[in-house]
């Protein structure tokens, strides 16, 4: 990807992440429940493989042939996801 493109999504990326933070420090001060987070990866059948597709970007992360194992990867990328924007700050 071109540097400055590359630079672009990770500005957004982070603003994204920022976003969601405040927004559940704000539901902490009012005591307002935080709203429900959505699903980031979601497991699609396309032939015989099962895609795991990022649902705000519509990109294919990854792939696999049995179910189980789909919906296992999605659960593992959901966590490191979900590592990933409560380790930044």
């Amino acid at each position: 990807m071109h540097p400055a493109m590359q630079a672009r999504v990770d500005g957004l990326a982070d603003l994204r992440a920022r976003t969601t933070l405040a927004t559940a420090d704000f539901c902490a001060l009012t005591g307002r429940p935080a709203p429900a987070q959505n699903v980031r990866y979601q497991v699609v059948t396309k032939g015989k493989a099962y895609h795991i597709v990022e649902v705000c970007t519509g990109k294919t992360k990854g792939f696999c042939f049995s179910y189980r194992a789909a919906i296992n990867f999605a659960h593992a990328m959901e966590a490191a996801a979900t590592r990933k924007l409560v380790g930044r700050q």
